[in-house]
């Protein structure tokens, strides 16, 4: 079995990685982009390093826990798990996007109240949100159609990611107020890098990519 593991999110962050990991020398085989291929593990064009497809919130777990060695995830994800274990040395400057408080337009805004239901995904982030600013926050967990949920009452407000806030708009929402700007991240398990050198020398491709980038 190939001795790396690295996890990588589904969607639109797996399309931006693909060139920075090409560039690191890590080219995943072909199925991996293949929507209707039911396998998560897959082989690349290195014998020592295999990749794993989950889900972004998932990307953070299986590298806290050392199921997989490196991942790519967003800073949103990492902070709302706060794992210990998880060591983000690298802005990857992708999937860039925003974690905001929408509300159905027209909404006045919150003054006096001290108690709040919210919507999202993000528990932990939207509570410490409202919190600083003396609020309580009652969150309703969802995992998707978080613009749903004001147009039929489960809450007033919603914390989700926006990039170009046509979703929100074309739901009759507006955004509110921004809470985390977001990028993504490589993260590594903590025990990983310290132990493995194959690990920090990924590590160090990638920071080498990202200050080229920068430069």
């Amino acid at each position: 079995m190939p001795n790396l593991v690295l996890a990588l999110p589904k969607g639109r962050i797996l399309k931006e990685a693909l060139p920075l990991l090409a560039a690191a020398g890590i080219r995943p085989e072909p199925a991996l982009f293949d929507e209707d291929s039911r396998a998560l593990r897959f082989a690349t064009n290195r014998a020592d390093v295999s990749v794993i497809r989950v889900r972004s919130f998932d990307v953070a777990t299986f590298v806290a826990f050392g199921a997989a060695h490196l991942g790519i995830v967003g800073n949103d994800v990492i902070a709302e798990f706060a794992y210990s274990e998880l060591y983000s040395p690298v802005d990857l400057g992708i999937g860039r996007c925003r974690l905001s408080v929408a509300e159905p337009l027209g909404t006045p805004p919150i003054t006096s109240e001290s108690h709040v239901r919210v919507a999202t995904k993000y528990p932990h982030l939207t509570q410490a949100h409202f919190a600083a600013q003396g609020i309580q926050a009652e969150c309703v967990k969802l995992n998707g159609a978080m613009e749903l949920a004001p147009l039929l009452g489960l809450a007033p407000r919603i914390v989700d990611l926006v990039s170009t806030g046509r979703t929100l708009k074309e739901n009759g929402l507006v955004e509110r107020e921004t809470i985390l700007e977001v990028t993504s991240r490589l993260v590594v398990n903590r025990a990983a890098f310290k132990t493995m050198p194959a690990v920090a020398a990924l590590v160090e491709a990638f920071r080498t990519l990202s200050m080229k980038a920068a430069a």
